[in-house]
């Protein structure tokens, strides 16, 4: 018998019980009046967007830059949950990540997330490590599910979200399953460490070749055309292929969806083939996809050179760190980011010659593969390790409710 059945055996054998998130911890808000997010200067600095959607823990060591009007907000401590508060598709909707580590003082949050932070009476009793893991469990998604409006951006009713209730073991088998789970995602954060390093070599190699002053700056504009796609409502889409279907691409493609649509009979010009590029506009502003085939969301635009530049060369400048922060940088502020197509016509880049926009995508497609191809090498035995995690954690979050008369 492990050490946890142990626990649960000895501290709660007829179950657990399950407690509303409006119980345990108070709800607060981003920052406010800001303006000048992701500069070299301000006068404050702010956990991202980014920050807490990819990351199960807030990474504190990436502090970003902003200035606001008042520096009397609501500022982060050690134990806060954030969370996303609205993207273009539902299951990115309250997304957490925990801070675990302590963090600097005057340190805010990104306004496009929304807070939470236990109450005092529940410190000694709940680990909001646990809790965050708990809120990454299907059953839980399901609920949040239920706490998102919208049609065709979506948003979380946080009165809602905060009613769903979570199960709230003894402190010691909280404790547990938080280790267990620790364990098996340090692997994996090994492993992404090690890939992660390999990729900074392909983004070091890419921004020197890409953006090379030697050669001339061109706009985008005299670059190429772009069309936007299509937006669908979700009843009008259908959920089986057939004759004269298309795959209907939403930015739940960038997250590895498994939920397909297609459309009938769309327009020519909102249709893609594999080599072609499409650029997210709104939410995940600035995000690249390439070698899928359908039609696709008014979230994107689909990138269409001229003979002055070389698509795959494109590509490239594209995908690269320096024109993603470029973007996001041109992209309109509010809820959701949006990038108009005249401020990404009016980005420039730097152009060399057709022989040599050959020579350096033969350079980067290698590095490319290396750091990036999810079918081999590391991204494989990470994508493994993920779906282990997965179904581990769900068993081990997975309690039986204990009732009043038990």
């Amino acid at each position: 018998m492990s050490k946890l059945e142990e626990l649960i055996n000895k501290l709660c054998p007829n179950g657990v019980e399950f407690i509303s998130l409006e119980t345990l911890f108070k709800q607060f808000s981003g920052m406010t009046g800001v303006s000048n997010k992701w500069k070299e200067i301000g006068n404050c600095k702010f956990i991202d967007y980014m920050n807490a959607y990819k990351n199960l823990k807030i990474d504190v060591s990436r502090l970003e830059n902003a200035t606001v009007k008042k520096l009397e907000q609501n500022k982060l401590a050690k134990g806060d949950i954030l969370l996303t508060s609205a993207s273009e598709t539902p299951d990115e909707c309250a997304l957490s990540s925990v801070i675990e580590k302590d963090i600097i003082e005057n340190v805010f949050m990104d306004d496009h997330l929304f807070g939470i932070r236990l109450k005092d009476e529940y410190k000694t009793t709940i680990n909001t490590s646990y809790i965050n893991y708990y809120m990454h469990t299907n059953q839980f998604r399901k609920d949040v599910f239920k706490a998102v409006r919208g049609v065709t951006r979506f948003y979380i009713s946080v009165d809602t979200f905060m009613k769903i209730k979570v199960a709230v073991p003894p402190l010691e088998v909280q404790c547990e399953i938080v280790r267990i789970l620790d364990n098996f995602t340090l692997l994996s954060a090994e492993l992404s460490a090690e890939l992660s390093a390999r990729q900074k070599q392909y983004e070091y190699y890419a921004e020197k070749l890409l953006f090379n002053n030697e050669y001339e700056k061109v706009k985008l504009g005299d670059l190429c055309v772009v069309n936007q796609g299509l937006q669908i409502p979700i009843n009008q889409r259908k959920k089986e292929p057939g004759q004269n279907r298309y795959f209907y691409i939403t930015v739940q493609f960038l997250k590895g969806g498994d939920e397909n649509y297609y459309i009938e009979n769309p327009q020519r010009n909102v249709i893609c083939n594999k080599e072609d590029i499409l650029v997210t506009r709104t939410g995940s502003t600035g995000k690249i996809i390439t070698g899928v085939e359908g039609c696709f969301h008014n979230n994107f635009f689909k990138v269409e050179p001229n003979e002055k530049v070389l698509k795959r060369y494109l590509y490239f400048v594209l995908n690269s760190k320096t024109m993603y922060n470029k973007m996001l940088s041109s992209a309109s502020g509010g809820t959701v980011p949006d990038l108009p197509h005249k401020k990404f016509y009016n980005l420039e880049i730097f152009l060399p010659n057709i022989e040599e926009q050959k020579r350096i995508i033969n350079i980067l497609e290698k590095l490319y593969k290396i750091s990036n191809d999810i079918s081999n090498g590391l991204p494989a035995e990470i994508e493994a390790r993920k779906k282990q995690y997965e179904f581990y954690r769900d068993k081990l979050l997975t309690f039986k409710e204990l009732k009043d008369n038990e």
